[in-house]
């Protein structure tokens, strides 16, 4: 049986789809690069093959301290539990060897003068109930120690050794993962993307920071470091390759007073890792700038640190941030919805350098700009005025009423003319 035939030529459709792929080209995305700081702050770096495990074992409270929650409850529960059954055993054997769990001393108790070293102890259950009302000092009254055995003295003065050892470890860590300094940082927020623009004639790096917190943080400073990819004429590779820039702060002390949101400028000079990139080539750009943020909680007197980190494709070329700081009757607002929203201004598409060889450009960018801005604003104003005289004009021909009528004079002579005011 003969297959059907189409009824669009098979050369049309070939064609269609030849003109259609070359319309649309086919583009491979770029691989995009790993972040050595994720937006949140959180170091992307895994550590692989270590082979001295002991070195974590050495500083036992740090390492129960960077525990995860569910294995320091369970580490928590379990030293506990251990310690109880540990002493169980051992007042179990000290009533065993007294012979206090012999069913026929009993007897000999009540029509002599015998005493067991704890009373009311008489199985391992028993024993397990006194370890635990002994290091916990709950004392229910019913099973309590004598002066009989010495032994048992000496296991009751361990065991409370010992019971203040493990309350005071498991409490101190329990106390330092609630209040870890990267608690603090969580309200101390970054603006999600970076703008480069010009600020008093220089080309700038800007981002915007805020504390969410009343409280602040005392002594705040910011360090921005450049992470990328390197390759040293000798011919070494450095995967990770740090770069300190400066930060454009007028203050000597070089710390910020974040009481509202600052802009962090970073101007784009000679010393800058930004100085030849232009904005053609910063999408190209295989860098990361990581901001630190660096301060003392003022209600704790801890350090914290947040961190955030900015690539190529999450800087802005030619946008400024939005203000957020109104006065409102005499108090200062901060409008945090617009925290990251930005604008877009004039500057130049070069790089700094070519900036510094050629000021000229500058000038003449601002020049487009003020002449672009005048010619929409009189776009605007012709559009506000024809729309106005429309709506006159609707108006008329809708209102009757604002029609003015006809009005006849008689001249001496007898003739009459119309005229229309």
């Amino acid at each position: 049986m003969l297959a059907r035939k189409s009824i669009i030529p098979e050369e049309y459709v070939l064609a269609r789809i030849a003109a259609e792929n070359l319309r649309k080209p086919r583009i491979r995305d770029r691989p995009r690069k790993a972040r050595f700081i994720a937006k949140n702050g959180a170091c992307n770096l895994a550590h692989k093959n270590i082979r001295e495990q002991g070195r974590f074992l050495q500083d036992i409270f740090t390492t129960l301290v960077d525990l995860k929650w569910r294995h320091t409850l369970v580490i928590f529960t379990m030293s506990f539990l251990c310690s109880w059954l540990l002493f169980a055993m051992m007042w179990w054997l000290v009533a065993f060897a007294h012979g206090d769990m012999d069913p026929s001393t009993e007897s000999t108790m009540n029509s002599t003068k015998w005493t067991p070293c704890v009373t009311c102890v008489r199985s391992f259950t028993s024993a397990f109930l006194f370890s635990i009302e002994v290091q916990v000092t709950i004392g229910f009254g019913g099973r309590m120690m004598t002066e009989e055995c010495p032994l048992a003295i000496t296991v009751l003065i361990l065991q409370n050794i010992v019971g203040l050892i493990i309350n005071a470890v498991m409490l101190g860590c329990i106390f330092m993962k609630t209040a870890q300094a990267h608690r603090r940082a969580e309200t101390l927020i970054f603006s999600r993307q970076a703008v480069i623009a010009v600020r008093n004639g220089k080309l700038c790096f800007m981002f915007r920071v805020g504390d969410l917190r009343k409280s602040m943080i005392i002594s705040a400073s910011v360090r921005i470091q450049v992470v990328r990819k390197t390759t040293t004429p000798e011919g070494e590779v450095i995967p990770i390759h740090q770069v300190d820039i400066p930060v454009d702060n007028p203050i000597e002390s070089n710390n910020i007073f974040l009481v509202a949101p600052l802009i962090i400028c970073h101007v784009i000079d000679k010393r800058s890792p930004l100085y030849d990139i232009s904005a053609a080539d910063l999408a190209l750009q295989d860098l990361e700038l990581i901001v630190i943020l660096e301060g003392v909680v003022e209600t704790t007197g801890i350090t914290t640190q947040a961190r955030t980190s900015y690539i190529a494709e999450e800087i802005l070329w030619g946008h400024r941030f939005v203000p957020i700081v109104t006065e409102e009757e005499g108090v200062y607002a901060v409008d945090y919805s617009k925290f990251g929203n930005t604008i877009k201004v004039a500057a130049p598409r070069c790089s700094a350098r070519e900036l510094d060889e050629k000021p000229s450009i500058l000038i003449q960018t601002l020049q487009k700009s003020e002449l672009s801005h005048q010619n929409s604003l009189r776009k605007r104003n012709s559009m506000r005025r024809n729309n106005s005289i429309r709506r006159s004009n609707s108006m008329r021909r809708t209102n009757p009423s604002l029609i003015v009528p006809k009005v006849q004079f008689i001249t001496p002579e007898g003739s009459q003319s119309a005229s229309e005011t």
